[in-house]
């Protein structure tokens, strides 16, 4: 005759044959005391009387590359500070704004930056802030301001300031793509009707 053993209890209790094989190898109890008893002949323990419940599963959502639903935004750079427009543009490309962000796959949205020229900086920046380059021969080191660089191109300071914000990897690059800024408030991305970027992190009543 099987042996039924009960955790959490010393006894060894003699199941009939015509227990079931899964009651009779522990693997599942009658939650019944008295057909406990009837069939075992002796008690239900206290902590078998009562009938679990059901947990709620999770799982976690990956997202894939080729399921990304991408919205378009736009933002107008005029007096907003560059470095936190540029976190707020980054973590838009990212996708790190969906509930579905998997930090190895491409899921952001494209972003759309207009007025890119009248970018604001705080304290002395203009004037202190220097973008270098190298013509990659000896002492082809050259620099400029970021006011220089605003009159001569204040697309890339933009472009720098969300890159190094990005991975320093293709998924970076690809995801830099997805951004397109213009000096001026025109830009030709009318079709895919840009929304907004809301620039807040938290929404005030």
């Amino acid at each position: 005759m099987p042996i039924l053993r009960d955790r959490g209890s010393h006894c060894e209790t003699p199941v009939p044959k015509s227990v079931p094989s899964a009651v009779a190898t522990g693997h599942l109890l009658p939650y019944d005391p008295a057909s406990f008893r009837r069939w075992c002949g002796c008690r239900l323990p206290m902590h078998r009387r009562t009938v679990p419940t059901a947990h709620a599963t999770k799982s976690t959502i990956s997202a894939k590359s080729g399921d990304v639903d991408r919205r378009w935004y736009i933002v107008d750079a005029e007096g907003q500070n560059l470095g936190r427009l540029a976190a707020t543009i980054a973590e838009t490309l990212r996708g790190k704004r969906s509930p579905s962000y998997t930090p190895h796959v491409d899921c952001g949205d494209f972003v759309v930056v207009i007025n890119a020229e009248k970018i604001m900086v705080t304290g002395q920046k203009l004037d202190q802030k220097r973008y270098w380059r190298h013509s990659g021969y000896p002492g082809g080191i050259k620099s400029r301001t970021l006011r220089e660089q605003l009159d001569r191109g204040p697309e890339e300071v933009i472009r720098k300031a969300v890159r190094g914000m990005l991975p320093k990897n293709s998924l970076g690059r690809k995801q830099l793509l997805k951004m397109k800024v213009y000096a001026g408030p025109e830009h030709p991305h009318e079709a895919q009707s840009p929304e907004p970027l809301r620039l807040e992190r938290k929404v005030t009543a």
